[in-house]
């Protein structure tokens, strides 16, 4: 609408038509023309996994898999309560408590100390050799 009205008002204004005709294609390139942004809708990041969200019950059942020197407690979903201002959760918040969630279950490597999840350790630790002394 406030297109429209500014269009209205330049028009009235100015008396030389190809100016007018000029600048109304140009303002319809703009407003119309123009492709359209696509937003990605929101992703909330897993507490368990970091990655997008999967369910417990898949957790349950790689934990279950592993020898039981690697088995971890269940992870408790972590707390946040930072509502903004419309009564929204802050999914940047949610997910900075997600990730930092899921960061504190990774393993440490006994020779190296690299962190990896549980089943990612087990590879790991086929091809990991102390270093040698120079």
């Amino acid at each position: 609408m406030r297109f429209l009205i500014d269009l209205i008002s330049f028009i009235k204004t100015h008396s030389d038509s190809k100016l007018v005709l000029k600048t109304i294609f140009i303002l319809l390139h703009h407003c119309y023309l123009q492709p359209k942004v696509i937003r990605r809708p929101p992703t909330v990041i897993c507490y368990l996994c970091g990655r997008e969200p999967q369910c417990l019950k898949k957790w349950h059942q790689e934990n279950d898999n592993l020898p039981k020197h690697l088995r971890r407690p269940e992870p408790k979903k972590p707390e946040v309560r930072t509502v903004q201002a419309k009564g929204f959760y802050d999914l940047d918040a949610l997910n900075e408590a997600a990730w930092t969630s899921s960061q504190a279950q990774l393993v440490p490597c006994d020779i190296c100390g690299r962190t990896f999840l549980p089943d990612r350790l087990i590879v790991h630790q086929r091809s990991c050799k102390p270093k040698r002394a120079k």
